[in-house]
């Protein structure tokens, strides 16, 4: 046969032509442009460099117009000129590193290690490739598996690749990671495509503006946590003038943590930024699933939060600090965090030490009357965020203030979420159509507007001069370059520091007053006095850490006892008493059932305050209490049968109310007395389960402030470990049981909702959104048509997703209203698949989840919903993939 030699470019259909060029990479796409006009002319076409732009979330910011190409091609060059490509070696030179330097053997032997493990992961990509290259399909065949990253034509393209036959279950999984890899970062939440964000030795310059240096020293930011007891009067708190951002403890992922950090600092940086979070001496609870500690900081997605959250703030050597409102200085694993993050992110982060002396029952005054660590500013910590009067009444009442929001939060929320919204354009509405006419209302509505969120931010701010804020807030709006506004235009009009330093210490003397106390222990108990006195020699010698540690512990511990024999010399002894004199409240059994573990508890306390009222006696720093603690851990056993007895005392107590008039107005009389300080009998019986986080932390503290040459180091270590155990198996029982009743609550509220209590099942969150329905997908994209169809509450769990509908129905004649749901369907996580929709002018804030069979189009209201709720989801689905 005669042999052609010819340019296959030229003969070949085009489509055939663009087929086999896609198979080059893009630096040799580069090279066969340079053969000929044709190959140029082919290899520059959009189709060919646009997968090899979106693989690494580079878009184009505008849409090539019909007869335009090489933009996609000329995309990718200009963002791989602008990387910047560091070995680890030229990485540790400019950023740091925490490891110590190697020798020259160790380090020879690592980078035998790494060529060796990447020698494996070449040849599992080699492979992976050749089995996705036979089941790849035919060039513009309608599938795109790999991609999956551009709407108008994933959800055909989704569904043919579903219904082929023989689908692998790999395949599938990696059509999952392809959905989550095209996701949205922070930098593109709408769905726009804007450009990635600048690199991290950039962090810092991204906030360098020309007037920040000025604005920093008067800009202070304090993040809340929603797990904060009462995290409302925290807010309350908050001093003018303080940028303050409360977020879910739940729902929320590090990445959508610092979208809501960017958002409200603005590109600003501040002088100071607290962090008002759960957590102990050894670890800070910044979100669900992330308890940050030593063990963890250095995980990839850990560390760069932290690096990112420094960056935020002015540097150490401009008076700049991160405040952490966890008791971290109260230990030593806590210390050494402190000191790994300052290291990290080049900025002085602080926390409290943890001990106020006289507060130990209450963590919460740990953050508001200890010291802290680092230099010493002109205010505390606190002081800089907060009103010392209002934080103070918080940290006293939290548990009451706790229970009660909890029942507000559930009655007001759906009343309130629209409420701050809708209010502010009321009153400007209202005043509008009462000075104009209808044509300058339509003139004016930026004016409107403009007044609207004015209002809104001095209902943030709790300014005590509303016009001198609302006017700062206009003239921001006309002009960027506006003067920066004092801070001290709106200071409290009081100070009550000293009313309530008076008032801390008045209470403070009635409480070591044994003449003052009315419960039955200071009055019958000849030990009290002995007990007392005992605190106020330790109090006179407190100079020393260790004995102000150990003063902390023994009046703790006193007043834990006393409020065990509460339960015991108002409840017991007379019931027992009645049972004698055949006019019985309650049985034998019932009494028994209910009061013997606590009792138990108490004759162990008691022995163990006993054991240190007669160490304490002669006490020096150089005595020893570890082996009291051990000896106290070796018969948790107590402990151990009234937490698993607790739900049945819990339920006989509520039964015998019910049942028993007699024991209903017993209850009545004794509970919430003075005598019971103003507690209930279930309420009493909680105390156990809050002693032992005590116990730990007294014990860290303890361990911190011991040499390591001192004969109780060993025994100290050795009781931390019994007690953080037995913690443990505490914390585990809370969780399961919240757990337990997190799911029946939901299950109960879903019409038609299938079992849903599982082995370590547990709710993440609660997205409400509406559903969509494309009218016509033949059309353009951009002009595509959407009709809002029904409104949907996705529940997304650890290992699935719930669908429900969601409707509204109100009451005659009431302002709120009533959400029922009714279940649709449930979809696992390591089978869905998300996408997402880009912004046009007829649909905003869309993304799709598409299951094995159905698939739904949905939209949030905001586009910060969107995006926390695509985060949150993409976390969830990555941590089902990989157990």
């Amino acid at each position: 046969m005669q042999i052609a030699k010819v340019d296959f470019s030229t003969v070949l259909p085009r489509f055939l032509s663009l087929y086999i060029f896609s198979f080059l990479s893009p630096k040799d796409l580069c090279a066969a442009a340079q053969v000929s006009w044709p190959w140029k002319f082919l290899t520059e076409q959009d189709c060919l460099w646009m997968p090899k732009c979106t693989k690494f979330g580079w878009f184009l910011p505008y849409t090539p117009a019909g007869n335009e190409y090489g933009a996609w091609k000329h995309h990718y060059i200009a963002c791989v000129s602008n990387l910047d490509w560091l070995t680890p070696r030229e990485a540790a030179a400019i950023y740091g590193t925490l490891n110590e330097p190697k020798t020259e053997e160790e380090e020879l032997q690592e980078r035998q290690r790494e060529r060796r493990l990447r020698k494996v992961i070449w040849e599992k990509i080699a492979l992976r490739k050749k089995e996705l290259f036979k089941l790849r399909p035919p060039w513009a065949s309608g599938t795109c598996c790999s991609e999956l990253l551009k709407f108008k034509c994933q959800p055909r393209l989704s569904q043919t690749a579903r219904g082929q036959v023989g689908l692998q279950e790999a395949v599938e999984k990696q059509l999952v990671l392809s959905s989550l890899e095209a996701l949205p970062k922070r930098s593109n939440v709408s769905g726009s495509h804007s450009y990635p964000l600048l690199s991290k030795k950039n962090w810092r310059g991204v906030y360098k503006n020309d007037d920040s240096s000025s604005y920093a020293s008067q800009l202070h930011f304090i993040l809340i946590s929603s797990r904060i007891p009462a995290y409302e009067v925290v807010v309350d708190s908050v001093r003018a003038g303080i940028i303050s951002v409360v977020y879910e403890h739940s729902g929320l992922t590090l990445e959508s943590l610092l979208y809501l950090i960017e958002k409200a600092l603005d590109g600003r940086k501040a002088q100071s930024l607290g962090v008002f979070s759960d957590g102990d001496s050894r670890e800070i609870n910044l979100l669900q699933g992330y308890k940050i500690g030593i063990k963890n900081l250095l995980r990839p997605e850990v560390r760069d939060f932290w690096e990112k959250l420094g960056s935020y703030v002015a540097p150490e050597e401009e008076g700049g600090h991160v405040d952490l409102f966890v008791p971290l200085g109260a230990s030593e694993a806590g210390t050494e965090f402190l000191s790994q993050l300052s290291r990290l992110s080049g900025t002085l982060f602080t926390a409290p030490t943890g001990i106020a002396t006289g507060s130990y029952q209450h963590r919460e005054n740990n953050l508001v009357l200890s010291d802290w660590l680092g230099r010493q500013w002109e205010r505390a910590p606190p002081s800089i965020y907060f009103s010392e009067s209002k934080l103070q009444m918080w940290s006293s009442l939290t548990d009451f203030l706790e229970d009660t929001l909890k029942s507000v939060r559930k009655q007001l929320s759906p009343l309130f979420k629209e409420l701050q919204k809708n209010i502010s354009g009321r009153m400007i509405g209202q005043f509008i159509f009462d000075t104009m006419s209808m044509a300058n209302i339509l003139n004016n509505q930026g004016i409107a507007q403009t007044l609207a969120d004015g209002l809104t931010e001095l209902s943030k701010e709790n300014s005590n001069k509303p016009l001198e804020y609302l006017s700062y807030f206009l003239l921001k709006k006309c002009s960027k370059k506006s003067e920066d506004f004092e801070g001290n235009v709106i200071l409290t009009k009081c100070d009550l520091k000293a009313t309530l330093r008076l008032f801390t210490k008045e209470r403070n003397v009635m409480e070591d007053n044994p003449q003052d106390k009315k419960s039955s222990l200071s009055q019958s108990d000849p030990n009290f006095e002995v007990l007392v006195q005992l605190e106020r020699k330790l109090q006179m010698d407190s100079a020393e850490k260790r004995t102000g540690i150990v003063r902390e512990l023994l009046q703790s511990e006193r007043r834990y006892v006393q409020t065990l024999e509460i339960v015991r010399d108002v409840y017991v002894t007379p019931l027992k008493a009645a049972l004698s004199s055949n006019r019985a409240i309650l049985s034998a059994a019932n009494i028994q059932s209910i009061f013997s573990d606590s009792l138990r508890i108490l004759s162990l306390n008691r022995q163990f305050l006993g054991n240190l009222r007669d160490r304490l006696q002669e006490w020096s720093p150089a005595h020893c209490v570890g082996e009291i603690f051990i000896k106290f851990g070796n018969q948790l056993n107590t402990y151990t049968n009234f937490f698993n007895n607790y739900p049945i005392v819990l339920k006989t107590i509520e039964k015998c109310r019910e049942m028993m008039p007699a024991f209903r107005a017993f209850l009545k009389r004794r509970d919430h007395t003075v005598v019971t300080n103003m507690l209930s009998l279930p309420e009493l019986l909680l105390y156990p389960s809050r002693r032992f986080e005590e116990y730990l932390n007294l014990l860290y503290a303890l361990r911190l402030h011991t040499p390591a040459e001192h004969v109780d180091r060993g025994d100290l270590t050795t009781a931390i470990d019994q007690i953080k155990q037995y913690k443990g198996y505490i914390d585990q029982m809370k969780q399961n049981i919240n757990m337990k009743e997190q799911l029946s609550d939901i299950q109960r509220i879903i019409w038609g909702c299938p079992t849903l209590s599982e082995v370590n099942r547990y709710l993440i969150r609660v997205q409400d959104v509406a559903q969509l329905h494309c009218c016509d997908e033949d059309i353009s994209f951009s002009l595509r048509l959407y009709e809002h169809t029904r409104d949907l509450s996705l529940f997304l769990f650890n290992d699935a997703l719930l669908v429900s509908s969601r409707g509204t129905s109100h009451t005659p004649f009431e302002r709120t209203s009533k959400s029922t749901y009714q279940f649709i369907a449930s979809v696992a996580l390591h089978r869905l698949l998300v996408e997402d929709i880009s912004d046009t002018k007829h649909i905003k804030n869309a993304f799709i989840l598409q299951g094995p069979q159905c698939e739904w189009i949905c939209a949030t209201e905001v586009e910060e919903d969107k995006f926390l709720w695509l985060s949150v989801l993409q976390n969830a689905i990555r941590s089902r993939m990989e157990t």
